[in-house]
């Protein structure tokens, strides 16, 4: 399949494939940007009693950051290439408590091959303080 022959994901796109996954939809994310040119994406992840560290803290598992992480990663390749694609490596580094009302990740596609692409997704509490990145490598094809 040539470049010119793939439908790039827009954000109804992305949505309807959020809302379609059992765990994604339970994330309850917002998609935020969509930029194809710059190879970016951006989404929202609300908290919830489910998501928290300890209860009442308002502060973000770690756990629940890794998973946003990968799916925001995920999907800035995802959304060039036509839908969702597989993960072959994550790493995160935690560089402070993660507390508000929600977190914004912004991923960049820094570089895509034939056979694999790596992602940095930065996130960001809801006081704009970066929290956390990650950096993702992905197979650029869905799957």
């Amino acid at each position: 399949m040539s470049e010119a022959s793939v439908k790039k994901l827009e954000k109804a796109d992305i949505e309807a494939i959020f809302n379609r996954s059992p765990f994604i939809r339970m994330m309850n994310l917002e998609v935020r940007e969509v930029d194809h040119s710059g190879s970016r994406f951006a989404a929202r992840l609300p908290i919830r009693p489910e998501f928290e560290r300890r209860p009442g803290t308002g502060q973000f598992h770690g756990g629940v950051l890794a998973a946003f992480i990968d799916v925001v990663g995920d999907f800035a390749l995802g959304m060039l290439v036509g839908g969702g694609v597989p993960t072959m490596n994550l790493r995160v580094d935690y560089l402070r408590p993660a507390t508000g009302d929600y977190v914004d990740g912004v991923a960049v596609v820094r570089r895509s091959g034939r056979s694999s692409a790596v992602i940095d997704i930065d996130v960001f509490a809801a006081d704009g303080k970066l929290v956390a990145v990650g950096r993702g490598t992905y197979v650029p094809t869905t799957g």
